[in-house]
Order: structure tokens, then sequence, then C-alpha cells
């Protein structure tokens, strides 16, 4: 016998119209437990007084929980992320210290120089720069005072050095005083190289080379000397106006807020000659101020024994 004759007969497939009479069916049952939901709802006791006053306080533990479990998570993220950025330096510098010791080794083992090896890493430019450097520090450890020419000398020196110069300004003039075109400079960059890589077949024909008394007048208004006959023909821009009024401003008020009086000074009167006096005194106040203050403001007072 075939498989099919041994199929439960009331497993057959359903007809279309007994597929919509179960979906309608279904559909009375949900909406009749609707309504028995929304009976059993509109007869049920209201809350009274005391209970919203205990649902009311129990709401409100719930927030206080709430807050304090969200505080402590933020303290405890934000500890973390402290503790990975203070072990990234940790392990950072670790790092360093182990390649350091390695490449001592090294090169310990190969019989060479450490110091020499390391300074093949450098060019002779970075080396003559650094060397200046440390040679502009020593000349400037002196923080004595020795007269004023010596103190105005040193915060010339000090202003100098924050100067930030316009060099394109200062690219056009030479330009202009050099005979070369416009744009010559500052295309190439603002070196001295550019002058020997300047090739004025090159240069587009929009670009106007001055002429000979340009030229010449250019040069005596850049490279002025003792012979010169012009003065007071330079007029700055707005921003120069702007800077140097910022840093008048900047110097009155250093000068308004400068004190010579130092942190660890103590006040009332001057009872030491020295720091180490200072200190001395003190130590002494603190053991024995107790027992001499009466007998000190009697002396002062001239009513003493």
């Amino acid at each position: 016998m075939s498989p099919k004759e041994y199929e439960d007969p009331e497993s057959e497939p359903q007809t279309p119209e007994e597929d919509e009479d179960v979906s309608e069916g279904d559909a009375a049952g949900v909406q009749n437990q609707e309504e028995d939901g929304e009976n059993g709802g509109a007869e049920a006791k209201p809350m009274t007084m005391e209970e919203r006053k205990a649902k009311m306080q129990q709401l409100r533990a719930k927030l206080r929980s709430s807050a304090l479990a969200n505080r402590a998570s933020v303290i405890e993220e934000s500890s973390r992320a402290k503790t990975a950025a203070r072990d990234l330096v940790r392990l950072e510098k670790q790092r360093r210290l182990a390649e350091t010791l390695r490449l001592r080794a090294d090169a310990e083992e190969r019989g060479e120089d450490v110091e020499r090896q390391k300074n093949w890493e450098w060019t002779i430019e970075e080396n003559e720069e650094w060397e200046k450097k440390l040679a502009r520090k020593a000349r400037r450890a002196d923080f004595e005072f020795h007269d004023d020419s010596h103190a105005a000398r040193r915060k010339y020196k000090k202003e100098v050095d924050k100067l930030k110069p316009d060099l394109e300004a200062y690219n056009k003039q030479k330009e202009a005083a050099m005979g070369l075109a416009p744009g010559t400079l500052s295309q190439n960059g603002p070196s001295t190289f550019s002058l020997t890589t300047f090739d004025p077949t090159e240069a587009s024909s929009s670009q106007m080379v001055p002429t000979a008394h340009q030229q010449q007048m250019a040069a005596e208004s850049l490279y002025r000397d003792a012979n010169s006959l012009l003065y007071a023909d330079n007029k700055p821009s707005d921003e120069a106006i702007d800077r140097v009024i910022g840093k008048i401003n900047q110097d009155i008020d250093k000068r308004r807020k400068f004190s010579r009086k130092r942190p660890n000074e103590d006040t009332g009167d001057i009872t030491y000659i020295n720091e180490k006096n200072r200190i001395f005194n003190k130590k002494i106040a603190r053991y024995f101020d107790k027992y001499t203050t009466e007998i000190r403001a009697s002396f002062e007072r001239g009513t003493a024994l």
C-alpha cells in the first residue's frame, strides 16, 4: 500500500473557506479577552492615599539607587581611563629604556662608542643649531643684576626671540631690490637657495621685472646706510600697529602685577637677616613663643621689670 493510504483523515488540508472561519474565530476570541480585561480594570478598586505615597516612595528610592549606580559607573570608567593612560605612559617609558639598553649592549659587544653611534643620527646643521642653543643658554644662565645696560640687553634679547618676522613682505621688497620678477622668492621659498634656482626664462608674461630706476630705489630703501637721505617714509600696516599696541598693554599689565614680595615671606616684623636665619627663628618660635610672648610684649610696652 502507498503511504498516502495511511494518512490521517483529520490532517487533510483545509479549504480557503475553512481558513477564513478559523481566522474570524480567533479574532473574536481576542476581542472578547480585551473586553473582559477592560471590564476588569474598570471594576478594580482605586488606590488609596497611603498606597500612592508608598508607591511614590518606592519610585524615589529606585531613582536614588539608579542615580548612585550611574555615578559609581561614571567614576569607575573615569578612573579606568586614567589608569589606562598612566599605564600607556609607563609602558612607553619602559619600551624606550629597554631599547636604549639593547642598543648600548649591542654597541658594547661590537666594541663601539654608544654616544658616537647616537651622534651619527644628526646632521651637521642640526648639530650646529644644537650647539648654538647650548651656547645661548649658557650665556643667559646669569640671572644676577649687574647694571641697567645689562638688564636692558637681556630684555632686548628676550623680546627679539619672540618676534615673528613677516617673510612675505620682506621677500617682496627683496625681489624689487634685486630686480627679480614678483613671486620669485615666494614661489621657491624664503631661503637664499631660491636665487640660484631662479630661471628668468620660465617666468610668466604677467610678471613684470622692475626697471633699473625702480630697482635702485628699492635697494636704497631696503639696504639703508649712514649716507641715506630716506627717513620716516615707512607706513606700517594695521596688523603691525595692533601687534605693537598689544605688546605695550602686555608690558603694562606685567609691571602692574609685578611684586618683589616672595610667597615664602611671613607677614609682620622682619626679624631675620637671611633665609637661613628666618628658618631658625621660625623653629625657635614654634617651641618657645608660648613662653616668651608675654615677656616680649612687656618689653615692647616698656613695662618689663
